[in-house]
């Protein structure tokens, strides 16, 4: 597939994987993007998983006609995108690998009876590889999400190759909407790195960029403003969407119906956007995207072991490691004899930037009564302000 008139497309789709990177749920599979630029030297940009050796081989054989390839340029190291360097090598005798110092000694802990001595080009941010008419601009992207991440602007084509940045779940052979699957990769994967990330938008906004290639997902060829302005969004930790998300657990449906009875007040008071969610039976990739999509949040657990609830737990630590901040947090405990979970709750969140939490905080006992409903109704006018 072209990209441009030197640039072709030569990465795979993967309909094998149940679980990228081991946790998220990837229903239409997962593409591993490479690229091949063909010019007076030909450079290959990265590999791809090791299942998909033979099918990225044969394409990239099919593109170079009978060419031998100058350069392996390897921009990270994850094993989805790495795993076929030494087969590239061994395929191609004469190919030098291009990376930095520390994608070297990556490649040495990946690969470890790998000579590369002689076939390493170590390049320092900010330098570039001419290949006849393309000019290769190197700039390090560190912590998005490695340490030796570098992405690539080739000035000729005016195209960033930008690594996993920009990148999505699902493979190129299904259509689905960018922005939400996107949006699921970037929290889970990238989201903990925004600093980083707003570090390269930064460099990025220096550059002619016409077209986007990243390691996973579609190129980018349309509307660029759009896909930039919602990492801007993301890696500052900005609202995108406003709205309520209201997550809980419940063990016997007391704390789900004081769940309940908020959202449908939040629904009657015109409460533009809620999300109710179900933290046992709810993917957490995707409660932990929505909780930072929008900009109120609240949180429903009973008091569970002196503690609160396990997927309630494990929610708020999604959402901590990855840098939870500047948004509005309110709580709903339960308990029958001792309520702690909204204490439990507040305290996970101790070294959150910018919270700012509800005057009211709702505490059942057991049983949703009269006084409950009364505090849910204050609650849902706090959160309509």
């Amino acid at each position: 597939m072209k990209i441009t008139q030197d640039i072709r497309y030569i990465g795979v789709n993967d309909h094998q994987v149940d679980l990228f990177e081991g946790q998220y749920v990837v229903p239409n599979g997962m593409a591993y993007n490479s690229y091949v630029i063909v010019d007076d030297k030909i450079a290959v940009m990265d590999t791809v998983d090791a299942s998909f050796g033979d099918e990225w081989l044969q394409k990239l054989e099919a593109e170079l006609q009978g060419r031998q390839p100058d350069y392996l340029v390897v921009q990270h190291m994850e094993p989805d995108h790495s795993a076929n360097i030494e087969r590239f090598v061994n395929a191609y005798p004469n190919a030098k690998v291009v990376g930095n110092s520390k994608t070297f000694v990556m490649i040495q802990n990946f690969f470890p009876s790998l000579d590369l001595t002689d076939r390493q080009v170590v390049v320092a941010n900010g330098d570039t590889l001419e290949l006849g008419n393309h000019t290769l601009t190197f700039v390090f992207a560190p912590m998005v999400h490695w340490p030796e991440v570098m992405v690539t602007y080739d000035s000729t084509d005016h195209v960033l190759f930008s690594a996993d940045g920009f990148g999505k779940f699902g493979a190129l052979d299904v259509e689905e909407e960018w922005d939400c699957e996107a949006r699921r990769y970037y929290i889970g994967i990238v989201g903990k790195y925004g600093a980083q990330v707003q570090a390269l938008l930064k460099k990025a906004a220096t550059l002619d960029i016409q077209i986007i290639c990243p390691l996973h997902g579609p190129v980018l060829t349309e509307n660029l403003e759009h896909y930039l302005k919602l990492y801007d969004i993301w890696s500052s930790y900005g609202v995108e969407s406003e709205g309520v998300m209201i997550a809980y657990t419940s063990v016997y449906g007391n704390t789900k119906k004081a769940a309940e009875i908020l959202r449908d007040k939040l629904l009657e008071k015109g409460c533009p956007k809620v999300v109710f969610c179900d933290l046992a039976r709810e993917d957490m990739a995707e409660a932990t995207e929505d909780a930072f999509r929008y900009g109120k949040l609240v949180l429903a657990s009973p008091t569970y072991n002196a503690d609160i609830f396990p997927f309630m737990k494990a929610f708020i630590d999604h959402l901590t490691e990855r840098g939870y901040q500047n948004r509005t947090i309110g709580l709903i405990e339960n308990g029958s004899w001792a309520p702690v979970a909204a204490k439990v709750m507040k305290g996970k969140f101790e070294k959150s930037k910018n919270i700012t939490w509800l005057e009211t905080t709702v505490s059942v006992k057991s049983a949703v009564k009269e006084a409950d409903i009364a505090a849910l109704e204050a609650m849902a006018d706090e959160l309509c302000r």
